[in-house]
């Protein structure tokens, strides 16, 4: 069974690029951020062609999340994440959705940007993460199998960027935001990529901007996150890097897990 994760970054522009790769590797479920549509215009008949049905929680121009199963209908379970204040009691923006598919718990979630900084952006995705990690805590004592996979906004490591020095400044790499990161870790989810690549070194997101693609200036943001008894599960893991330098590609690329079936 292969979970995979995909910011796809605006989904009427990359639809030809999404229906490509969902044909060649055929995940059993693909989560989406970045689907910038409103829910009416989502374009759900186009992948029913191909077989998937899709569940998604969208909104006009910005962020959007989406999860797609083959040959099944995702059911939804949580749409939005709670809320721990009444400073987040009214966020409508589209960053979580939350489904069973095949017999495990798998949420999509674009987590915020956080920049420009210090200012409210990163306030923001502070407080998101930590409604996020509360999220993920409830999910762990369900004792269920679970996958957390998206677009994090986090570079968790200094070896997760082709140069540290380069993006010392930016939300991506604050202390704070890792922090909160390890604190995922350490509540015993399994970063699935980091494990089966311990020394970093790979990267899921390539600038538009000076070249980044070409002169491989990447980095990782884009995690699966897996309770242990999916991690104990896991076949393999990967990256299907080429898919970014596409014709009118996303700035990310797909990430992927395999995991067996009981």
């Amino acid at each position: 069974m292969r979970i995979a994760t995909y910011n796809i970054n605006g989904i009427k522009a990359r639809l030809p690029r999404l229906i490509e790769w969902l044909q060649e590797t055929r995940p059993a479920v693909a989560c989406l951020q970045e689907v910038k549509s409103q829910d009416a215009a989502f374009p759900a008949e186009e992948f029913e062609k191909i077989g998937y049905r899709a569940i998604w929680h969208g909104q006009k121009s910005f962020n959007g999340v989406a999860i797609l199963a083959d040959g099944t209908e995702p059911v939804e379970t949580q749409r939005g994440l709670p809320s721990l204040s009444l400073d987040d009691a009214h966020d409508d923006q589209a960053r979580y959705l939350e489904a069973d598919v095949h017999g495990v718990r798998i949420a999509s979630i674009y987590l915020p940007n956080g920049n420009p900084l210090p200012g409210p952006k990163f306030d923001y995705k502070i407080a998101w993460m930590k409604r996020l990690r509360a999220r993920m805590r409830e999910l762990w004592a369900l004792e269920i199998p679970c996958a957390i996979v998206g677009d994090y906004n986090v570079i968790p490591n200094d070896d997760d960027v082709w140069a540290p020095n380069a993006m010392a400044s930016d939300a991506l790499m604050q202390p704070e935001a890792r922090d909160v990161y390890q604190h995922l870790l350490a509540q015993g989810w399994t970063d699935a990529v980091r494990t089966r690549n311990p020394r970093g070194g790979v990267w899921t997101y390539w600038d538009y901007q000076a070249g980044a693609w070409q002169r491989d200036h990447g980095f990782r943001i884009d995690h699966i996150l897996l309770t242990p008894e999916l991690a104990d599960r896991m076949q393999a893991v990967g990256v299907d890097r080429a898919y970014r330098g596409r014709e009118k590609a996303s700035d990310h690329t797909p990430v992927w897990v395999d995991i067996s079936v009981p």
